[in-house]
């Protein structure tokens, strides 16, 4: 079972990556919030889903035209006295932990990391739901102000203690010199793409020594940068979908496609590692913002699995 959904999530995203799309950048919805607003799947009990659940779940309400953020399971949906209709297919997401084995030459005990799937299913999929699972979500006022500065987002990022440096043409972090430097935001097209570079480069500071100390050399060799790239994407998508900014592409970053491509084709199980790393980067912001996040047990094991 963890082969097939390692091969058919690593496969969609081939798909999409040949065609020029990078599929985490599109969950958006206009239902809830303003329109083009942004938001993460929500389990039953309101808590975001995180990791390779998030984009499994974007990737379902985008195909099969959902507008509600919520899913949860048949049994779930039961106990509320509600029922899928008849007909209706579910979205398989992961579940991830380990269980310990007898090693018959060491004597020691072996940590085995398993990958499983559950099936949700959508609040549009369900009937006789309480009127609460279809309420209105992030109606409160998103903080922009009239010079198109957010200020949630300002201060997400104010709140990391990051060095950021602002001026030049160039969005880069240094791990040398452990600073971001940022153009001034009257250089970026769009609010939306002054704070999803921020957001991008914050998540690559995530991974200074001091901090998460993250090197993807020892698995990745000479790819290990493209890796790096793949979580800042993705961490910067989640954030993204946290404080409701509709992501936009980087053109700069159009050259990084093929690298991936490259990584997932001989590793069937990096897409994985990139974004349960990817969640611990935004889940580490997230805390120094003072922002709650829900953790599921499913980053550190597809992370380490052989």
């Amino acid at each position: 079972m963890a082969s097939t959904i390692y091969d058919q999530v690593t496969d969609k995203i081939i798909s999409d990556l040949e065609r020029g799309v990078r599929p985490w950048l599109r969950p958006w919805s206009t239902k809830h919030g303003k329109a083009g607003n942004v938001m993460r799947p929500l389990r039953h009990n309101g808590l975001p889903y995180s990791g390779m659940n998030v984009l499994l779940l974007w990737w379902a309400s985008e195909e099969k035209g959902y507008s509600e953020p919520r899913w949860m399971t048949y049994k779930q949906a039961s106990e509320l006295g509600a029922h899928v209709r008849r007909g209706e297919k579910g979205t398989s997401v992961v579940y991830a932990s380990t269980f310990e084995k007898d090693n018959k030459d060491t004597g020691d005990k072996d940590k085995i990391f398993f990958l499983k799937t559950y099936v949700v299913f959508n609040v549009q999929q369900i009937e006789n739901l309480p009127a609460r699972y279809f309420e209105a979500i992030n109606d409160e006022p998103d903080g922009t102000v009239e010079t198109g500065r957010d200020e949630r987002a300002e201060d997400f990022i104010a709140a990391s203690g990051a060095d950021i440096r602002f001026g030049g043409d160039r969005a880069y972090y240094s791990p040398l010199d452990d600073y971001i430097r940022l153009p001034e935001f009257g250089a970026f097209d769009s609010a939306e793409s002054f704070y999803g570079t921020a957001l991008h480069e914050l998540a690559h500071w995530t991974g200074h020594a001091t901090r998460l100390a993250r090197n993807f050399s020892g698995r990745f060799g000479d790819d290990a940068y493209a890796v790096e790239e793949l979580v800042a994407e993705m961490s910067a998508a989640f954030l993204c979908a946290d404080l409701g900014i509709e992501p936009e592409p980087r053109e700069d970053h159009a050259a990084y496609i093929q690298s991936w491509l490259t990584v997932l084709k001989a590793d069937k199980r990096a897409v994985f590692t990139a974004a349960s790393t990817a969640q611990r980067a935004a889940d580490y912001l997230s805390k120094l913002a003072r922002v709650e996040t829900a953790n599921e047990p499913v980053a550190e094991p597809v992370e380490n699995a052989a």
